[in-house]
């Protein structure tokens, strides 16, 4: 029996113990949110080792990289810096698209930009435009727990007046927003997407449902609140939602802990109420389905995820599935 060695990183002689054929292997693919990495906690993960994932017999096209604070440049000034990740993506995604070996393109890059700037960081959103032309909108982290920490102690940055200002230079710039905070911030994320219409927000990983610390022990509860936060900004017309992200420790599955990694069935079973709720809110055309790698990798293989998102999907028809899993992506983050 193969032992995590270290439950904050993937481990591929753990995730090997487990294998399974893949379901529907002929419908396509984009994975709208992954990340790459020389080095980070979670480990290693660059050009090969995407490859490695979305090989797995799923027909993965396109994906589109999400900022993770990857290779900053290390002078200049410091509003810049967030520019080297553009530059080191864009050469990844031009190795890529070399590639007559491999099929899978990084088709959109969705940097980083500090929207507390307010109006001088257009500056910084020029800059990452002229670094790449697939640069299509920037993450601003604002998830936050008293309890469990998180990427900004600001848990009202949304009402911050800079960064609304700064938030109100993506539309004209045709850029868009990803949001990334914990399901008891959302009400904060529907005054944002009220105030500024115009600029498309995709919500990150279902919205950011808790289950360790004292979540855990009123699971019920929490799941009713994140249900009514859904509802809520699922009214927005502005904002779509990614179906994933519940391979996190966070969401409190628990699967990087145990002794073998899950199989799809397991996974589909604890992703089935939150997608439902998601998909029956906000509608087909305005969700997509999002492997979080490597970051989920800590919890189960690609294929695995990927398998159960197909099993979460299978009562939806050819077209709402295709939305799901291609076209809400291709659309939004416009990689046609």
């Amino acid at each position: 029996m193969t032992k995590r060695k270290d439950l904050n990183q993937y481990d591929l002689a753990w995730l090997a113990q487990h294998k399974e054929k893949t379901i529907d292997p002929e419908l396509r693919i984009v994975d709208p949110h992954h990340h790459f990495w020389k080095q980070s906690r979670f480990g290693r993960y660059l050009l090969d080792d995407l490859w490695s994932d979305t090989e797995c017999g799923h027909l993965v096209e396109k994906t589109v990289f999400l900022e993770c604070s990857s290779e900053y440049r290390k002078d200049g000034p410091e509003e810049l810096r967030c520019l080297g990740e553009t530059e080191f993506v864009s050469g990844l995604a031009d190795q890529a698209a070399k590639s007559k070996e491999h099929a899978v393109r990084v088709a959109g890059i969705v940097g980083h930009a500090d929207l507390t700037m307010g109006a001088r960081v257009e500056e910084v959103l020029q800059a990452h435009l002229e670094c790449s032309e697939l640069f299509r909108g920037i993450r601003h982290r604002a998830a936050w727990d008293q309890e469990l920490g998180g990427s900004d102690r600001d848990t009202r940055i949304y009402a911050n007046k800079s960064f609304r200002e700064g938030f109100a230079t993506l539309a004209p710039l045709g850029l868009s927003f990803d949001a990334w905070n914990f399901f008891t911030q959302m009400p904060e994320l529907v005054e944002l997407a009220d105030a500024l219409p115009e600029t498309t927000i995709i919500m990150n990983h279902l919205g950011g449902p808790l289950g360790v610390g004292s979540y855990a022990q009123y699971r019920e509860e929490v799941f009713a609140r994140w249900q009514q936060h859904i509802s809520a900004l699922s009214r927005c017309q502005n904002v779509v939602m990614k179906l994933g992200g519940l391979g996190m420790p966070h969401a409190g599955n628990g699967w990087h802990q145990q002794k073998r990694p899950p199989g799809s069935e397991d996974v589909a079973a604890a992703y089935l109420p939150y997608c439902l709720h998601a998909i029956e809110q906000f509608g087909p055309e305005r969700c997509m389905f999002e492997s979080n790698f490597p970051v989920d990798k800590i919890s189960m293989s690609y294929q695995v995820l990927w398998n159960a998102f197909k099993l979460v999907a299978a009562g939806f028809s050819v077209d709402e599935r295709k939305e799901l899993f291609s076209g809400t992506a291709e659309r939004v983050y416009r990689l046609n």
